[in-house]
């Protein structure tokens, strides 16, 4: 079993948590199969039926009854992942809305925002072309306050690779007044 002698930073699994776009074929079908032989069994697809295409067109049951080690709901599972990625490859995703002035942002999260009841900080991450990638949904306060950690706001963006970030806040008290500065010392951000 060659998993068995392979230190853990390089199973199949750690390997796609890690870097899936890295990771060879055999590693990818292998993570996907699991248990103590699926270095060996994702081999042994690749050899039988040569090729991802090959298996996608294979019935379960035939990927079950050629393959010693894989069942009917592994041979599922297969089948599945990589009908999602023939699926992903002729998506169509729908244009992101653009940001150009403040009031794109204002007209993106207004309505929302304006009918929450306890203030929310929000993140718009967004693409070097100002195309919203998404809206993380940071931190819930009370009716008229909310505490913010700064490095916080970036954490998302960071992860995502986002270019570039707007930052909104709504007062469910319809008061705009900006709430006190309160600094941290223990940890030197500034908060409000």
């Amino acid at each position: 079993m060659k998993l068995h002698y392979l230190p853990p930073q390089d199973h199949p699994v750690h390997r796609v948590a890690e870097a899936p776009a890295a990771c060879n074929t055999t590693e990818l079908l292998a993570a996907l199969v699991g248990g103590p032989r699926q270095i060996e069994i994702a081999e042994e697809l690749l050899r039988q039926f040569g090729s991802l295409r090959a298996i996608v067109h294979a019935s379960i049951e035939e990927i079950s009854e050629t393959i010693k080690g894989i069942g009917i709901q592994t041979a599922a599972r297969l089948i599945s992942a990589l009908e999602l990625g023939k699926r992903l490859a002729t998506e169509i995703e729908e244009p992101k809305p653009g940001i150009h002035s403040p009031k794109d942002i204002a007209n993106l999260v207004q309505y929302e925002m304006g009918m929450l009841d306890q203030e929310e900080l929000w993140v718009l991450l967004l693409t070097t072309r100002n195309r919203v990638i998404d809206i993380h949904k940071l931190y819930r306060g009370s009716k008229n306050q909310s505490t913010v950690m700064v490095g916080e706001i970036f954490r998302e963006a960071i992860r995502r690779n986002a270019a570039a970030v707007v930052v909104c806040h709504n007062h469910p008290s319809q008061d705009p007044t900006p709430s006190p500065v309160i600094w941290r010392k223990s940890q030197g951000s500034k908060c409000n």
